[in-house]
């Protein structure tokens, strides 16, 4: 079996040494994961570690919390590292209203020009959407026509009935650790309601571990057979299965994977 982690977040600050991190990783099956960028430094950083193992691939792109330090010229630092072959999204960009400080005005312009980015590029998205339902549909309504490479909406937290309206729009869903809680409900209906081909598997490393590792630091990974084995049985799959669907998946819509 062959899974993969499509969202995850390496480094040597909370892990220690990634060498160590990338043998456990694969020990367990996970074959390749996709270190997302959340500002210039991580993307930049993942570039470098991709280059380093096999195994890794980076998401290049700056985060809705992350724009204080976000400059005019970022822009075109990202779509440099868009351009190197193992660079598979741009992303994790978005919106998040989730802090009482947060500029909306500003998140929406740096979301927009990071879509008109990968429109242009013709690379699929990574997008990043806490308690802002409503402003994300009405953007999403609009560009899913233009976003002809994908968009994927990782760690997916909205409803089941937007879920359901952005799948008629041709968009892919990834769900991590906290699908697996047992309080988790929406996001287990969720991943019922919606088709086992618009599924990936991600952990959000370090954060957000599943089930059986709850409160522990760092999340990594690891865990990936356990979400997929969640989502299997959500699914009414096998674990071979759902793995080989989302694997599958994963490769069709980040096509630079399959290089």
């Amino acid at each position: 079996m062959k899974f993969i982690d499509v969202h995850c977040h390496i480094n040597e600050k909370d892990y220690g040494s990634v060498d160590g991190l990338i043998g456990r990783i694969n020990a367990v099956g996970v074959e390749k994961i996709i270190s997302a960028g959340f500002d210039v430094q991580s993307s930049e950083y993942g570039k470098s570690i991709s280059g380093k193992y096999d195994c890794v691939y980076f998401t290049a792109g700056v985060h809705p919390t992350e724009l204080k330090t976000y400059r005019v010229g970022d822009l075109e630092i990202i779509k440099s590292l868009a351009d190197c072959q193992k660079c598979v999204a741009i992303g994790e960009i978005g919106l998040d209203y989730h802090y009482p400080d947060t500029d909306k005005i500003l998140q929406r312009k740096v979301f927009l020009s990071q879509l008109e980015l990968a429109i242009k590029l013709e690379m699929p998205v990574q997008i990043h959407s806490r308690d802002c339902a409503e402003d994300m549909f009405e953007i999403l309504k609009d560009y899913a026509p233009s976003l002809t490479a994908g968009a994927m909406l990782h760690c997916y937290s909205h409803s089941v009935e937007l879920a359901s309206e952005l799948e008629k729009s041709g968009l892919y869903f990834s769900f991590g650790g906290t699908s697996t809680w047992s309080g988790s409900k929406k996001a287990k209906r969720v991943i019922k309601a919606l088709s086992a081909d618009r599924l990936m598997t991600e952990t959000d490393s370090p954060y957000l571990p599943p089930a059986s590792k709850y409160g522990a630091f760092p999340n990594t990974p690891e865990s990936i057979p356990e979400i997929a084995e969640n989502m299997a049985e959500i699914k009414g799959m096998s674990l071979e299965s759902l793995a080989d669907c989302v694997w599958n998946t994963a490769h069709s819509f980040f096509k630079k994977l399959s290089n």
